[in-house]
């Protein structure tokens, strides 16, 4: 089972500055995860694919890296967790 608790805001905060500096592919690549499907974490004007920047975020806290299928993304998943921290995720937008 995995504890969310350990997170915080700033591992958060601190894995979206990392996408930013790194970009999506670099990103996607160093942390094992993929592009956003359904939903979308939105900071400051910018969108961020939650389940990634949950689990580096949780790689942050603990040092133990998740997989992709180690957790949900969705309502009851990353975006539950995100949203308990104070982050806003809303439904990908069709472009």
């Amino acid at each position: 089972m995995i504890d969310w608790d350990r997170v915080t805001r700033a591992h958060v905060l601190r894995a979206m500055e990392e996408y930013d500096r790194l970009g999506p592919e670099r990103f996607f690549a160093e942390h094992g995860f993929a592009p956003t499907t359904t939903y979308e974490l939105v900071a400051d004007n910018r969108l961020y694919p939650p389940k990634a920047i949950l689990g580096t975020a949780y790689e942050f806290a603990t040092s133990e890296r998740l997989g992709s299928s180690d957790f949900e993304g969705g309502r009851s998943g990353a975006v539950k967790v995100l949203g308990k921290l104070g982050f806003a995720v809303q439904a990908k937008q069709a472009k």
